[in-house]
């Protein structure tokens, strides 16, 4: 309980603080305040009870006419405090909500967590990340909001209502037990105690199970989904692989871990709707029931009687509020516990173990790039093959090659600063770096935005992105520059997307170009004509470039192979 607790305080102090945080706190004393008018109207909905049943047993119209009166006023108190108070919830909800989300995202995209929390890159990866981040926030920020101001609430409510039931029950209830003379003064106080306590033991014996079958199912609907976006994502590549038995295997299997957790937590709801439902059905009438022996002995009239049973009502109601929110309460433990697990390993991921973090990243001032004593490991701890020692100078141009899986895009990964593992040391400029890989990233937003990333389009105008899709043979696509969304995107060959990148060059025009493999897909004559036409843009930028064959169209370079025994410098014209 204390660590479910400490989860929920650091989520509430992330989602409540920050800028204009008084606001928030302003918003939610305001909706408890209203919380407390209805609270208010309720103990007077009690005294009234008493006297509009007195009336009628009395046949006192006018005083029963006026009752009504009073009914409908308090009714309309009660309506306008709670429409009230439920816009202001759910505007309250959306700035918390956006507030968690902001900084759910930071935490993910900051010090790269998206990239060393992925499987193999740590050994406690973080599953469905989207699903915490999009999902899990508002689930919390709701839960929160509810549970929070209901219990508040029904601290206050319960001192109110105790102080009514005190008040009607100032008699001495006597019986005999086994030939014993008993005697209980105010028993309905004792006895909603005892009620609900031994209640609330039979909800938790019974409903127990269920926080971890919530956390389990949150889990396989992710993956589920995640299943379904990789089919979409891969459309082209699986129906040309005629993949379609294998995704439909994987798409089985999801739902299978999804009925199968689903079967047990409907079997734990069962369990636990076996006491809470019929508790729930008679809550409103057993109270009428406990009463009656105060009506029997004398004790009250029959108003008197119904005010009692109100007030006894009121009293166990919100003493049952742990009973009520159980689901809830199981419900938040699990998004709770997946969103501080999202921000407790994005904060500092956890290494793998087996693997050395000696790396010594260090700022060359004169901005050039050198590698000493450079040894670099996989995840699991295998030793790749030395890097040799080498200074790059800006302006120039390095093309790595080696055989395939040697650990080039290893060493550009740890050149970037994202690879972990190793020992040595890097020296790198200031100045930011290009990456593009094989497989370019293309937001789905539109020609332009793919085109521009990391910028916007704004950055360099339409014109400009015209020309510069003209320049690397993408002229066919330009009609659809002014289609937004991922219809522009639909049907780009790998040559065209990897065209696409490689407009980034000319227009972001970085002073460090890093391509892996970037030109793979292109013919000899379009990659020569591209690469010339950035070294010609960019005369000054220096250049790393991984290939399995010469990168024809940059001009004199430098030849940097990794492989056992033949890791060597040369140089090229």
């Amino acid at each position: 309980m204390k660590r479910i607790l400490g989860r929920i305080w650091r989520l509430t102090w992330l989602a409540a603080s920050g800028p204009q945080a008084w606001k928030g706190l302003v918003v939610y004393a305001v909706v408890l305040g209203l919380g407390f008018v209805s609270i208010w109207t309720s103990v007077l909905m009690i005294a009234w009870t008493g006297r509009f049943y007195d009336a009628v047993e009395q046949l006192d119209l006018p005083a029963t006419l006026r009752e009504l009166g009073v009914f409908f006023a308090l009714v309309g108190a009660q309506a306008t405090a709670f429409i009230v108070a439920d816009y202001l919830r759910k505007r309250l909800l959306l700035r918390w909500r956006a507030r968690l989300t902001d900084r759910a995202l930071d935490a993910w995209t900051g010090n790269r967590a998206y990239w060393h929390l992925r499987p193999g890159q740590t050994p406690r990866p973080v599953d469905n990340p989207d699903q915490r981040v999009a999902e899990d926030c508002r689930l919390f920020i709701e839960k929160l909001l509810m549970l929070s101001i209901d219990l508040i609430e029904n601290c206050v409510s319960i001192v109110s209502y105790l102080v009514v039931l005190w008040g009607l029950t100032a008699f001495v209830l006597s019986f005999s037990l086994g030939g014993v003379e008993i005697s209980v003064s105010r028993y309905l106080v004792w006895l909603a105690f005892l009620y609900v306590a031994v209640s609330s033991l039979i909800t938790h014996l019974m409903g127990r199970e269920l926080k971890p079958l919530y956390f389990g199912q949150e889990k396989r609907e992710a993956d589920f989904r995640h299943t379904l976006v990789q089919l979409r994502d891969n459309a082209t590549e699986i129906s040309q692989s005629g993949g379609e038995a294998a995704e439909l295997r994987r798409l089985r299997g999801r739902f299978g871990a999804i009925r199968a957790n689903w079967l047990g937590l409907i079997r734990r709801e069962a369990i636990l709707n076996i006491f809470y439902r019929p508790y729930f059905q008679t809550i409103l009438r057993v109270p009428l029931f406990f009463s009656l022996p105060a009506y029997f002995a004398g004790f009250v009239t029959f108003g008197g009687l119904m005010q009692l049973s109100g007030a006894f009502g009121r009293v166990t109601q919100t003493l049952s509020w742990f009973i009520f929110n159980y689901k809830a309460l199981a419900d938040i433990a699990a998004v709770s516990e997946r969103l501080d697990d999202l921000f407790a390993s994005a904060g500092d991921p956890d290494p793998m173990p087996e693997a050395p973090r000696e790396i010594v990243h260090r700022t060359c001032e004169n901005g050039t790039v050198r590698l000493r004593d450079l040894v670099l490991f996989t995840p699991q701890g295998r030793a790749l093959d030395p890097v040799p020692d080498m200074t790059v100078s800006p302006g120039e141009v390095v093309w790595l090659c080696g055989p395939s899986g040697i650990g080039k895009s290893t060493l550009l990964a740890a050149l970037s600063g994202l690879w972990r593992y190793g020992r040595g040391e890097i020296w790198r400029p200031e100045a930011p770096m290009l990456f593009l890989p094989q497989k370019p990233y293309l937001v789905s937003d539109g020609l332009a935005e793919a085109a521009s990333y990391p910028k916007e389009p704004a950055a360099f105008g339409t014109d400009r992105i015209r020309e510069v899709l003209t320049e690397v043979g993408l002229a066919h696509r330009l009609p659809l520059l002014d289609i937004a969304g991922p219809a522009a995107m639909e049907g780009l060959s790998m040559g065209e997307r990897q065209r696409l990148a490689l407009a980034r060059v000319l227009l972001n025009r970085p002073e460090w170009i890093v391509l892996d493999e970037a030109t793979s897909a292109l013919d000899h004559d379009s990659e020569q004509h591209i690469l010339a036409l950035i070294r010609r843009e960019l005369p000054e930028a220096t250049i790393l470039c991984v290939a399995h064959d010469v990168p024809t169209g940059l001009g004199r370079h430098r030849v940097l192979q990794l492989g056992a025994e033949t890791s060597h410098e040369r140089k090229t014209a």
